[in-house]
Formats: structure tokens, sequence, C-alpha cells
């Protein structure tokens, strides 16, 4: 894979992967655009269920990263594995 867009998807994935973290627990989850135009929406996206999911797959997208700089590595130390 190319390097650049290696590590551009390494920030990326770490990047999306905070956010998703973070935000269901913040200010900003409970006053969005959503809550205040479909009222139907207000259980299900301030439910602890559902922001435990969201953070859940933050969580999944870091691992990715992280997966990714692992497997850059070891890539590096091992050219003679290159496909």
């Amino acid at each position: 894979m190319n390097r650049v867009f290696r590590a551009l998807l390494v920030v990326l994935c770490f990047e999306m992967g905070a956010l998703l973290l973070y935000l269901p627990w913040s200010v900003y989850w409970d006053q969005n655009y959503f809550l205040h135009h479909i009222p139907v929406l207000v259980p299900v996206l301030l439910h602890p269920s559902f922001r435990g999911a969201v953070s859940g797959l933050g969580v999944l997208d870091i691992l990715l990263a992280i997966n990714l700089i692992s497997q850059r590595q070891s890539l590096a130390q091992n050219p003679d594995t290159h496909a």
C-alpha cells in the first residue's frame, strides 16, 4: 500500500475513532440538529446503550489505526514476506 495513503488512513481512522469515542458523551450530542427537528429520535439517540455502541465503533476505529501502524512496522522489519 502506498506510504502516503496508509498514513492518511491511519490518521483518519484515529481521528474518527477519537470523535466517535468522545462525542456521544459530550454536550454536543445532546444539542444537535436532529434532536430539535425530529423529536422521535430523542429516546434512541440519548439512550446510554446507543451512545455506548457509537463509542464502541470509535474504539474499533482506534484499534484499526493501531493495527495499520503495527502492520507497517512488521512489513518494514520483514520485507521478504511482502506480497
